[in-house]
């Protein structure tokens, strides 16, 4: 039997807003609400890592339950597709009413699995985000994070510094991570960063979130709620970065748009595509 792919509709760049993302287990259904009532901007509920073998089923039923009663907010990971559970996965979500408005797919390696969800939901398709998470999925990063139905992509460092035999810090990894940034800068698309494993560690957790924004993550996930204010902090734009922004393009603009002095030095075309963003990311997490 021939199996032809039709590939998703196109989705906007610019749809994936979210700074912060907080994983719940899909076994643990009890958590989901106060999960939720951490404030992240997007609570993902996982099929994969955090669920046992013989509770996939159940997990799966309890993730589109609450999608069917309220999406909004909500994400789900499924199992990597060449795995018989992310087959599974898939069948189901190809049957159910109750879909997400985002997919997270774990263990991506090239841009065929991602044409294979997109192919088989069809224009129903979420937009999905990709994890990268081994050296090979990392070579083919670019063409996995340019296909059409992805709208963003994540660095799963947890299982990388497993490839790599380090540790999961952030020395060990820049590398992949800066090459994980080149690749959504050329497709346009927004990089999240692995969560900080540390739960005690505040001040870690600050200096990492920092340093990621610094090279280009526009997010960062969590584990657990109380990693969110430090996340928020780092990756939303603050007030001042949106008055800085705007005042910026009006000072562009009322210079006919070209190089002008502003606040002390030249503001030219690649800072004002940094402003634009920057109000962009503003109004898209405002009204989400």
């Amino acid at each position: 039997m021939t199996l032809i792919l039709a590939s998703a509709k196109r989705v906007d760049d610019s749809l994936f807003s979210a700074a912060s993302l907080l994983f719940v287990p899909g076994s643990r259904a009890d958590r989901f609400e106060k999960a939720k009532a951490g404030g992240a901007d997007l609570t993902v509920i996982d099929l994969e890592d955090a669920v046992a073998a013989d509770d996939k089923t159940s997990a799966r039923e309890a993730a589109l339950g609450q999608i069917a009663a309220d999406k909004a907010g909500w994400a789900i990971r499924i199992n990597p597709v060449p795995t018989a559970a992310g087959i599974r996965d898939l069948a189901v979500l190809t049957d159910t009413d109750a879909l997400p408005d985002t997919l997270l797919v774990p263990m991506v390696e090239s841009a065929a699995e991602i044409e294979v969800i997109a192919g088989v939901l069809g224009d129903r398709c979420p937009a999905l985000v990709p994890l990268v998470e081994t050296p090979r999925g990392l070579r083919h990063a670019l063409e996995i994070v340019s296909h059409d139905a992805v709208v963003a992509l994540m660095f799963g460092g947890g299982d990388f510094s497993g490839e790599l035999g380090v540790e999961l810090a952030w020395e060990p990894l820049l590398t992949a991570r800066q090459q994980v940034i080149l690749a959504c800068a050329e497709a346009r698309k927004p990089a999240i960063d692995v969560p900080y494993i540390k739960l005690e560690d505040e001040a870690g957790l600050a200096e990492e979130c920092a340093r990621a924004q610094s090279i280009g993550f526009a997010a960062k996930a969590a584990i657990h709620p109380r990693q969110l204010p430090a996340i928020k902090s780092a990756f939303a734009p603050s007030e001042a970065d949106v008055a800085e922004a705007r005042e910026a393009l009006a000072a562009y603009e009322a210079g006919g748009g070209r190089a002008i002095r502003f606040n002390g030095r030249m503001l030219e075309a690649p800072f004002i595509k940094k402003y634009r963003a920057v109000i962009a990311r503003h109004e898209e997490q405002t009204n989400a």
